[in-house]
């Protein structure tokens, strides 16, 4: 087995032979049965044992004694709860200590946390944070009174001088009109997020488990947003310094696009980062996120944005995301061949939210689905880091195909209907843009040729153009 203590270097070219010997091989994906549809000859969609029932089915059943099963991590941490707005009324607020209180009681009444390792939280140092955000940025929201007494006081009070909070109608302090602050906890909810998915993910590159799952509130990309610490960012970037990993892929399904994330790495050629989200030609907060985005410098072609639009009519469901794995994001995701793979899981597409967060119609077994797929990629090495939703059954059901999914749980498939459906024409025409923009730079000029670039994808597009006419 590979030794990711050691330094892995990605000899880029390599992409063009990986491509050619693709196209001589059978047209499945891997072990997991995910359908492709690079070539003509592509096989049948089939069903896949990848998806947890609903919350109105039973219980899962325990598996036998004698069955093997996926080792996985779970990370909870009651302060975290404390992550609150002072007025004490969650009804008004999208962002709750309920999410998390929910979805780790859902583990426990499915049996699915007693099937898993708890790892024990740990804050993020100031350092690690500084990995991935300003040094003020760190030093106002890492901070508390009850620790600020030992940093440097004058830099500090320049900082806090410079802090504008937003009264909200509920009598609550927010850093902007829908993001709450607690000056007591807020700080250590966030960096206890931060570094719970950096832990798991080191412990996670190490072959520590087989396979890990921190469920936990998760604040990424920057203050706004309902969010602080851009914890899977600056997961990415120890394991970049500590164990020396040099091929990453992040994968976010949250409804919102990642700005943070993509701005974090998009110079970078050992970060992959694909997100699929809700564009709507950029009037869909936060506005960024066009498949025009590619990566600049060494890191173009290593950014990849499944840029949904259209609105809601419809509103894009289970076919919609299966055709997007199916035909962008595990070709490019295989042929980067990570070392370890990342996913920034918010769970707004899942139904149940309103239009205004995501009104998107996937269901939590689809994610349980997907998250099967992922586990074909880097050894079975994947981190999940709970992100955005906020309707609570739509969170519990997707958290809970999720684990089951790295349980290796026997669940019940995806329909035949679904896995045999054609896409809606608005998602035709977002999946043939990211697919055009990803292959213009097919032959790229030396010495530092893109990644996905590919013939694949050019063969991708036009079996794509010729199944579902327009």
């Amino acid at each position: 087995p590979l030794s990711l203590v050691q330094p892995h270097c990605w000899d880029k070219p390599r992409h063009i032979q990986v491509l050619s010997e693709r196209r001589r091989q059978a047209p499945h994906l891997d072990s997991l049965g995910v359908p492709v549809v690079l070539f003509p000859a592509h096989r049948p969609l089939g069903r896949a044992q990848s998806s947890p029932a609903a919350t109105s089915l039973p219980p899962h059943p325990q598996p036998p004694v004698d069955t093997p099963v996926s080792q996985a991590g779970l990370v909870y941490d009651s302060q975290m709860l404390k992550h609150q707005c002072t007025c004490g009324d969650n009804s008004r607020h999208a962002e709750h200590a309920g999410r998390i209180q929910s979805i780790w009681s859902r583990l426990q009444e499915r049996g699915l946390r007693n099937q898993c390792e708890c790892i024990r939280s740990r804050k993020a140092s100031l350092e690690e944070l500084q990995s991935v955000h300003s040094e003020n940025h760190v030093l106002l929201y890492g901070t508390n009174p009850l620790n600020r007494f030992k940093l440097d006081h004058r830099k500090l009070a320049g900082i806090l001088s410079q802090t504008v909070f937003f009264r909200l109608p509920c009598g609550g302090l927010g850093v902007d009109d829908d993001t709450v602050w607690n000056e007591t906890h807020t700080s250590t909810a966030s960096r206890l997020a931060a570094g719970s998915v950096t832990e798991l993910a080191l412990k996670v590159a190490q072959g520590e488990l087989k396979v890990r799952l921190p469920h936990k509130s998760v604040y990424v990309s920057l203050q706004r947003g309902f969010c602080f610490f851009n914890s899977v960012a600056i997961a990415a970037k120890q394991l970049q310094r500590k164990l020396c990993i040099s091929k990453i892929l992040i994968v976010d399904w949250d409804v919102h696009h990642g700005d943070g994330t993509q701005s974090v790495f998009y110079h970078d050629p050992s970060v992959l980062y694909i997100s699929l989200h809700r564009y709507d030609n950029g009037n869909f907060f936060p506005g960024s996120g066009d498949p025009s985005e590619v990566g600049e410098a060494a890191g173009e072609g290593f950014n990849v944005n499944v840029a949904w639009t259209g609105g809601l009519d419809p509103p894009m469901g289970d076919v919609e995301y299966l055709a997007a794995f199916r035909t962008v994001v595990m070709p490019i995701a295989q042929e980067f061949s990570p070392d370890v793979v990342l996913v920034s899981s918010g769970f707004d597409a899942v139904e149940g939210h309103s239009a205004p967060l995501g009104g998107y119609k996937v269901s939590a077994k689809c994610f349980g689905f997907l998250t099967r797929q992922l586990m074909g990629l880097a050894g079975g090495r994947v981190v999940m880091a709970l992100e955005g939703g906020h309707d609570l059954t739509a969170i519990c059901d997707a958290s809970e195909a999720c684990v089951s999914a790295l349980l290796g749980t026997q669940v019940e498939p995806l329909s035949q209907s679904v896995l045999e459906g054609r896409p809606c024409l608005n998602a035709v025409l977002s999946l043939k843009k990211v697919i055009q923009v990803q292959g213009e730079s097919a032959v790229p000029p030396p010495p530092a040729p893109r990644l996905h670039l590919s013939s694949s994808l050019i063969y991708v597009y036009i079996f794509f153009c010729r199944s579902l006419p327009l």
